[in-house]
């Protein structure tokens, strides 16, 4: 009628799918499984710094096993988790989720042993399935979102996807040059500078931050809230890294100092939002271990990632697109085990208890049993990491021990009290 407005009509279906709960049961063992893998990966990578290094082809094994290995099997199996909870859709199809992640530690692994055993067959098959597990992660991250009943929250899905193409670039310029294609081969001086600032800033290093935007003021029991300094995070990263990667790729000073400005604004971006989240933190009552462990981790995670980012842009600014721009002795004990493996283990221990197996009863029991040795394994942690920090840059091989033999320690607690936490839970489950 005339001067009254039409009635919208209702979709009954739409009702139904919105009022029906989502269930994210197999998501949750899907992305639990990923970062039990992710630990062992990481344990693995500090019991590689042991052999000779030729066997270990200098620093190249420990770090790919991190990186490769424990960093990317992780954010296989979380970042599709995080991407459907944040949008409030339905998680993808478990199977999908459980190839991604297999493929990306088979072919972590894979790579790993090939280069170590000179197979170079297995190496490039290794690589090829990493790739193909990036692919898969990536679709099992954004197909979720045309069903989202509530808000994509776009910037994440931004910084995830970022990261997966800058990933699928670097890793795809690794598993070219291990299969000797001759223009990767004769540049690889350039090239590989410009493959680890796609891997370790501008994937491994985005994801964390990016997921760390909203994971962060949860663990620390802050309200989440979208400030200015999460936009320069992921904008800071993802386009600074790739702009570094150009410049070494294409011997330009100019673009390298410029991306590298940009890594360092992202940075101090990050920066900025933990410590005004920090601010309006919760103090918790119960449960003071765990929760010292997780937000401990965590705070000192973003320390290290502090120091690592700018130790990394600063030789970009002094060497420019040189290769001496880049260090990996200088980067492995604050960029990779500090950053990443507090990430890992401080997210893992907070996870666990809330998407992990079993009930209210087992999860509480989880919770004390990974509050215990706290005060041991961070320090433990970060002494290792500080010795590591110096000891490697400056050659004191003994300091570099000491430094590998603390960190060893500290992920061999964790591992030990997050693999106790689990059976606990899948026990109680099965009762």
């Amino acid at each position: 009628m005339a001067g009254y407005p039409e009635r919208s009509v209702i979709d009954p279906t739409a009702l139904r799918r919105r009022a029906a709960p989502i269930d994210r049961s197999s998501d949750r063992l899907v992305a639990l499984g990923a970062i039990a893998i992710a630990v062992a990966f990481l344990f693995l990578a500090v019991v590689a710094t042991f052999p000779p290094v030729d066997v270990r082809r200098g620093a190249w094994l420990p770090l790919h096993i991190a990186l490769a290995g424990a960093a990317t099997t992780a954010i296989a199996g979380v970042m599709p988790f995080f991407a459907a909870a944040f949008a409030a859709a339905p998680p993808s199809d478990a199977r999908l989720r459980a190839a991604a992640v297999g493929a990306v530690a088979v072919g972590a692994a894979a790579v790993s042993f090939g280069v170590v055993a000179n197979e170079v067959g297995v190496a490039v098959a290794g690589g090829i399935g990493f790739v193909a597990g990036i692919a898969l992660t990536g679709t099992a991250t954004v197909r979720p979102l045309g069903r989202a009943l509530g808000p994509s929250r776009g910037l994440v899905t931004q910084g995830y996807v970022a990261a997966l193409a800058e990933v699928a670039v670097g890793a795809s310029l690794a598993t070219l040059f291990v299969a000797g294609w001759p223009p990767i081969v004769e540049s690889w001086a350039r090239v590989k500078p410009a493959h680890a600032w796609l891997n370790l800033v501008g994937f491994v290093s985005l994801v964390i931050a990016t997921t760390l935007l909203h994971f962060f003021p949860t663990v620390v029991g802050a309200r989440i809230a979208l400030r200015p300094s999460a936009r320069v995070t992921v904008a800071g990263l993802a386009v600074g890294a790739a702009v570094v990667a150009v410049g070494f790729i294409l011997a330009s000073d100019p673009a390298a100092r410029i991306g590298a400005l940009g890594v360092i604004g992202g940075a101090c971006g990050l920066a900025i939002y933990a410590w005004r989240t920090w601010q309006t933190r919760a103090h918790w009552t119960s449960d003071p271990g765990w929760h010292r462990f997780a937000m401990g981790g965590l705070v000192s995670a973003i320390a290290w990632f502090e120091a690592g980012i700018l130790l990394a842009a600063v030789r970009v600014l002094v060497f420019g697109a040189d290769p001496a721009g880049w260090s990996v002795e200088v980067l492995a004990g604050p960029l990779v085990i500090g950053w990443v493996g507090l990430a890992i283990v401080s997210s893992a221990t907070h996870l666990l208890p809330a998407v992990g197996p079993g009930d209210p009863i087992s999860h509480a029991r989880q919770r004390r049993l990974l509050g215990r040795a706290v005060t041991f394994r961070l320090v433990a942690l970060d002494v290792g990491i500080l010795a590591l920090a110096v000891g490697l840059p400056l050659g004191l091989v003994a300091l570099g021990a000491v430094g590998a033999v603390l960190v060893a320690l500290g992920l061999g607690v964790s591992a030990v009290l997050l693999g106790t936490a689990v059976t606990m839970g899948v026990r109680r489950g099965r009762a």
